[in-house]
């Protein structure tokens, strides 16, 4: 008896032209769309290997690699969150996905967030993962341990390995390592005002590390602009919904899927 060979899944990885940028991503599982940005320096192994399976057992997951990082080639444009912002709102375009759910983690928090106050009618619901509105969030050592960040620092990390084998120009690392310290420099670091973090319209979950480089005064500062931090027994539950990782470092944060993944599940599934 013969019998037929079943389908091969589509491969997950596609293109697309974005302001120039000649951007990867990968779509896996089925459902409504949520779009995962990753932080600097990582890619979407390094940044989401462990959670992106996770999620996509419930939702179509669409993981963007964004300028000079993983797959996508770097343009002449310096890294900045409001040009990245603009590069994810073409590819929701382009892709046809309409209103979708969006995770960003540290410096792709800050590229959903920017997101979210340029173009509102994309987007439904945000998490947003270890990020700082204001660089007086973060510890002070951490951004000065930026300052004097260089390539060879983080020489055979998970970031730079990924980076190396999977590059169109493997020999960027210093470049790209030189482009996130532009980006964080004083007077370039991403910041907004609290009046800006309060104009937020989606619905935000604000996730931390308890030893997170933000200040956990700050996510509490960040959770109370976005509506949060109301008795809700008595004013009823907010919007802002904020949760505190046990254990957990700013690198760490997105790999402790075991508590993530049900959260982020559940907030998006909440009417």
């Amino acid at each position: 008896m013969t019998t037929t060979p079943s389908p091969e899944a589509p491969a997950p990885g596609g293109r697309v032209t974005a302001n120039g940028v000649d951007m990867y991503y990968e779509v896996h599982g089925q459902g409504d769309p949520l779009v995962l940005l990753h932080g600097a320096l990582t890619g979407i192994g390094s940044g989401f290997g462990a959670l992106l399976p996770e999620l996509a057992r419930q939702r179509r997951v669409i993981a963007v690699e964004m300028q000079a990082h993983g797959r996508t080639p770097d343009i002449d444009r310096p890294l900045r969150v409001e040009h990245l912002a603009r590069d994810i709102a073409a590819l929701i375009g382009e892709l046809g996905l309409g209103r979708v759910d969006v995770l960003g983690y540290s410096m792709g928090a800050g590229v959903a967030l920017q997101l979210a106050l340029d173009r509102p009618g994309l987007v439904r619901r945000l998490v947003l993962v270890s990020m700082a509105f204001h660089s007086e969030g973060m510890y002070p050592e951490v951004v000065q341990g930026i300052e004097h960040l260089s390539p060879q620092d983080l020489e055979g990390t998970p970031f730079h390995e990924e980076y190396t084998a999977l590059a169109p120009d493997p020999g960027g690392w210093a470049a790209l390592v030189e482009r996130v310290k532009d980006m964080d420099a004083p007077g370039n670091a991403p910041e907004w005002t609290r009046g800006q973090v309060r104009s937020v319209a989606a619905p935000v979950l604000l996730v931390t590390g308890d030893a997170d480089i933000v200040r956990p005064e700050h996510a509490a500062e960040m959770f109370r602009l976005l509506g949060g931090g109301v008795p809700g027994d008595l004013a009823g539950l907010p919007d802002a919904r904020l949760a505190v990782l046990p254990g957990t470092t700013h690198t760490g944060a997105v790999h402790r899927e075991r508590y993530l993944a049900p959260m982020v599940a559940e907030f998006l599934d909440a009417a």
